[in-house]
């Protein structure tokens, strides 16, 4: 029997099923809004942008990590754990999610900084901001230097934990893994819901893409459900070749563990990494200028980090014709504004 001949006769169903039946702890606000920007597409003058409000999942001030903890945390639960283990960079995101999920579920939350960028990038980097909040949402904390293997310092810590008598989960980095990316194939279905209400065609989806994560789920999901669009990432982090590769094995990794039997191709993963400027978390002027736009246009922040610069490639993209006049482009808003507090410097708030 071909794979094709496996296909259910209801996708969204089908894969409706498959996430309903995986440990989960609810925490995030959703469904998310889509909402279109209509001041800055007359801005741009180009496709049509919407946005898909994923700074709205309500977890410690928001962000796309909530999707994925939900499953995550479900998981730690479901294995008797005690404590959760995680890392990041210093104004990680991820980190300040993990330590408000923890809480609400009752866990202990032990977080490994990585420092990547250089505290020097604003006088209020090192301890405002996410790692501000982290603090208040009382997760134990270690700091690593750039360049350290996270992976190892996550396994040590937790062989430390069990020794004490703890049962340690570890969550990998952005909660990138097959159990984490189920929250965005379920964002997939419940952008694919949202889309059938509203009438509206999407012809693209694009989002800043770091960890891998958040893009491995919306194409595993958009994958299961037959929905051909093109999602786009917008690197932040690594060069197109690695970013792809990385984004590849997870996206396939997370349709197997959807139960999903159709091969995924691999043309469906695609992402730009042209602005990451100097490197990860180092401001752009591409970023500031699309944090400013946003704010300015639409009443909406975005992070310097990562929806930053997504936001950064999305409008050079415009700007450049790469999308139809006519096409309806929905932008994915990972949330992450505390980490603005970290750079204040850069939007011209220094001393």
């Amino acid at each position: 029997m071909t794979a094709s001949a496996n296909k259910p006769a209801d996708p969204a169903a089908h894969l409706a099923a498959v996430i309903d039946a995986a440990p989960r702890f609810r925490c995030a606000h959703l469904p998310t809004p889509l909402e279109p920007l209509q001041r800055l597409s007359a801005h741009l003058g180009g496709a049509n942008l919407w946005l898909k409000r994923d700074d709205c999942t309500g977890l410690a001030t928001g962000g796309n990590k909530a999707r994925k903890l939900e499953f995550l945390i479900g998981a730690a639960r479901a294995q008797g754990a005690d404590t959760v283990v995680t890392h990041g960079a210093l104004q990680s995101n991820h980190v300040r999610q993990t330590a408000a999920a923890a809480a609400m579920a009752g866990l202990r939350c032990e977080v490994l900084y990585e420092h990547r960028v250089d505290a020097a990038v604003d006088p209020d980097y090192a301890e405002s901001g996410n790692v501000l909040l982290t603090r208040l949402l009382g997760a134990g904390r270690r700091d690593f230097p750039k360049d350290t293997d996270m992976d190892a310092a996550l396994a040590e810590r937790a062989a430390e934990l069990k020794a004490e008598g703890a049962k340690p989960y570890l969550i990998p980095g952005g909660g990138s893994n097959a159990v984490g990316a189920t929250g965005y194939a379920n964002c997939a279905l419940e952008l694919f819901e949202q889309a059938a209400q509203m009438n509206l065609t999407i012809d693209h989806l694009v989002h800043a893409t770091g960890s891998t994560g958040t893009q491995a789920g919306l194409v595993a999901g958009c994958h299961a459900l037959g929905w051909p669009f093109p999602v786009l990432g917008i690197g932040v982090r690594l060069p197109q070749a690695p970013q792809e590769e990385k984004v590849f094995a997870l996206a396939r990794a997370t349709a197997a563990h959807l139960q999903v039997a159709e091969e995924l191709p691999r043309e469906s993963v695609r992402a730009n990494c042209d602005y990451v400027g100097d490197g990860y978390g180092l401001p752009t002027a591409g970023m500031i200028e699309a944090v400013e736009l946003l704010a300015r246009l639409e009443g909406v922040l975005l992070d310097p980090v990562y929806a930053g610069k997504g936001m950064a490639g999305l409008i050079d993209l415009v700007r450049r014709g790469f999308f139809a006049p006519d096409a309806n482009v929905v932008f994915l808003h990972t949330g992450g504004a505390a980490a603005l507090f970290g750079y204040r410097g850069v939007f011209g708030g220094g001393d």
